[in-house]
């Protein structure tokens, strides 16, 4: 099933809530802004480690499936993160794109 961007950050956002449940019943409170980022660090180095994998330097089973859901991890990571701080995401990243793009272009000459 394909998502579209404003699907995928409902989604995010929704699991999100489940989460700050969960951890409100837990633990008495939810995650600060600086802890998630400091779970999205850890999630990057899983993943760092799944590409090396991917890359035939490192063995790890089912190398594929979980470099899948690493990066689906770090996407959600970077959806609540942009939230939390008051980022439009879909806005930003169509912008920098842009910018990008016409920056390498202009430097390719084309």
């Amino acid at each position: 099933m394909t998502m579209k961007f404003e699907e995928l950050q409902e989604s995010a956002l929704k699991l999100n809530d489940l989460y700050e449940k969960l951890a409100i019943k837990l633990h008495g409170r939810a995650w600060t802004t600086e802890e998630l980022a400091l779970g999205f660090v850890g999630d990057i180095g899983d993943l760092a480690k799944l590409i090396q994998a991917n890359a035939g330097i490192r063995h790890i089973d089912e190398c594929q499936s979980k470099l899948g859901h690493e990066l689906s991890d770090c996407l959600w990571s970077v959806i609540v993160l942009a939230s939390k701080c008051g980022i439009d995401l879909e806005a930003e990243f169509s912008r920098n794109i842009k910018e990008i793009t016409k920056h390498v272009s202009k430097e390719l000459g084309t």
